[in-house]
């Protein structure tokens, strides 16, 4: 997969077949998204995603974004197993939050990208405003000589697949239905590094994460399963959050492996969440705190029984 950044000044593909979108969470909605793309390329014409970083919301709103799903190094990832020839990731900044319909159109995809074909949702919207839709886009296409072609919302269970509705589900609590509206499990991934050691003298040492986005879109206990390097995938509870429990500071996540020794500072682990068990708590009690470790690893083994 060929990766760019900004705007290389010059045509770099050939009647290519284009989709367009922030792609956070690569949800099961952007997948019907590329497989249009698959069929319409069908072997013959070069695939490619536009997107943006930073999202659009976040550069918006830096104090309000709405949470991110996935990082932009997972979003990369993904695309690449998706075996898109092509990414670009746009910068989102002043210039390009300024730019038209039109000149997005021209500037960001006739001149770079020369597509045949071009695959939007639904409810796309582009340039200046969100004042490009889907019948300005057909207009453009006419002038510019490209096709459009719209695929259709995706529901599970009537739930539509959207960003914004796996993070409800993931503040909820619901990991099966966010994990449903993604098509695989819901992951996040980072490297551990040295904490306070506080868990070791409890009886329960942690793997300490810093998240790779903020604000998480979870929050509080889990069972997970986690897995680094070539490692296969061990069970084990983690905690989302401030850690009120021991006076924390700054969102991390702690991940305590189950029947685990052995040192991973430094490892780029990846975790999988498979239930939520409650909410961060604070206690002014250490027994009391450990009593209720132990309990979350029980909830937790049950999980996995």
């Amino acid at each position: 997969m060929q990766l760019i950044r900004d705007n290389p000044g010059r045509q770099i593909l050939e009647s290519s077949v284009v989709t367009i979108g922030n792609f956070d969470g690569l949800h099961l909605g952007h997948q019907a998204l590329i497989q249009r793309c698959r069929l319409l390329a069908d072997n013959r014409r070069p695939i490619a995603v536009v997107t943006f970083e930073p999202l659009p919301g976040a550069w918006f709103r830096p104090d309000a974004a709405p949470a991110r799903l996935i990082s932009a190094r997972q979003k990369l990832a993904y695309l690449d197993n998706e075996g898109i020839d092509l990414v670009w990731v746009l910068r989102f900044n002043q210039a390009l939050a300024e730019m038209s319909a039109d000149e997005f159109v021209s500037q960001a995809l006739v001149d770079v990208l020369d597509p045949g074909d071009i695959v939007i949702g639904e409810d796309f919207h582009y340039g200046k405003a969100r004042q490009g839709d889907r019948d300005s886009l057909h207009q453009a296409g006419e002038k510019h000589g490209f096709k459009v072609n719209t695929v259709a919302v995706i529901e599970v269970e009537g739930k539509r697949a959207s960003s914004s509705s796996i993070r409800e589900c993931l503040a909820d609590g619901d990991i099966l239905q966010a994990s449903r509206l993604l098509g695989r499990p819901y992951r996040t991934q980072g490297r551990v590094i040295r904490g306070r050691q506080l868990g070791r003298k409890l009886g329960y040492p942690t793997a300490n994460i810093l998240p790779a986005v903020l604000p998480s879109p979870l929050k509080g206990i889990f069972a997970v399963r986690a897995r680094w390097g070539d490692s296969g995938w061990r069970h084990g509870v983690a905690n989302l959050g401030t850690r009120p429990a021991v006076g924390g500071e700054g969102f991390l996540t702690e991940v305590h492996l189950f029947d685990f020794e052995g040192d991973l500072y430094g490892r780029r682990m990846q975790v999988e969440y498979v239930k939520k068990l409650r909410n961060e708590e604070h206690f002014e009690d250490i027994d009391d705190l450990v009593r209720q470790m132990r309990e979350d690893e029980r909830q937790a083994r049950e999980c996995f029984a």
